[in-house]
């Protein structure tokens, strides 16, 4: 791997990501029920897709990184996740041994098979995307609090065309951490943070469709002050699978890999 991507890698895969009322039809309206604070909302995610939402997923990843010269580089990364809390990216090539593994809130990275650093870090996608419909909302409320999301504020918004609930803010124009979430389908589409240099970060979860129980969103894309940065695209998507113990152990890296069935 390129350095400038294992620099980039922290910012995007830890971030972490028109005012109004949407449209009231019945699609719109349905899940709303009497969710009113961004509490009701995460009981209500976690309420909507219980024993339904898909515990493992693994996929091949296009990563392109876009360089400040204009320039792209793309790699493919394999994963496998494991939810709550467990998400594994191989490198190509595969017998290099380098990738990254996420772990019950713990960041290792891996060269050559071996750990070589660790870091004690809430990976915010993976925590709205896809542990929100598997830990207690007790839990997952206390995670977001700890990210910097106000979570005694909520509004409706309109995201994409589709009705949305927009956490952390009041408004639109309000420069906060928020998050997004589909009000029909009660998933993860957008979360915006500002950060201490001045810049805003966004990631996006796009092209949403239904896999295994739960959905899927095959696009990602990551955003410093309103232009793309990083592109994900996912494919071979399968779930469903049981996955070895030695995948989702730093110190078993290489016995790990391809032992998902």
């Amino acid at each position: 791997m390129r350095k400038a991507l294992w620099v980039l890698l922290p910012l995007f895969l830890l971030s972490a990501w028109t005012a109004g009322r949407p449209s009231t039809g019945e699609a719109a309206r349905e899940g709303s029920g009497d969710i009113e604070s961004p509490a009701d909302l995460i009981k209500a995610m976690r309420a909507r897709y219980d024993g339904k939402w898909y515990r493992t997923l693994a996929f091949l990843q296009m990563s392109i990184q876009h360089n400040a010269d204009g320039s792209r580089d793309t790699t493919y990364w394999h994963e496998a996740l494991e939810i709550p809390g467990k998400l594994r990216i191989d490198f190509e090539p595969l017998d290099a041994g380098n990738g990254m593994l996420f772990r019950d809130g713990t960041l290792y990275r891996i060269r050559n098979g071996k750990v070589t650093g660790s870091q004690q870090q809430e990976h915010a996608l993976m925590l709205l995307g896809f542990d929100v419909y598997f830990l207690s909302p007790e839990q997952t409320l206390a995670r977001l609090a700890k990210l910097g999301f106000d979570l005694t504020k909520m509004h409706e918004s309109t995201w994409q065309g589709r009705p949305v609930y927009v956490v952390g803010s009041e408004t639109d124009d309000e420069r906060r951490s928020r998050f997004w979430i589909d009000r029909e389908r009660l998933y993860f589409v957008r979360v915006v943070q500002p950060v201490p240099d001045g810049s805003l970060r966004e990631t996006q979860f796009n092209g949403y469709r239904p896999l295994g129980g739960g959905w899927i969103a095959p696009e990602v894309l990551f955003f410093v002050n309103g232009n793309v940065v990083f592109e994900e695209y996912y494919r071979d998507v399968k779930t469903g699978m049981t996955f070895d113990a030695s995948v989702f152990d730093p110190e078993r890296w290489r016995e790990g890999v391809r032992r998902g069935k």
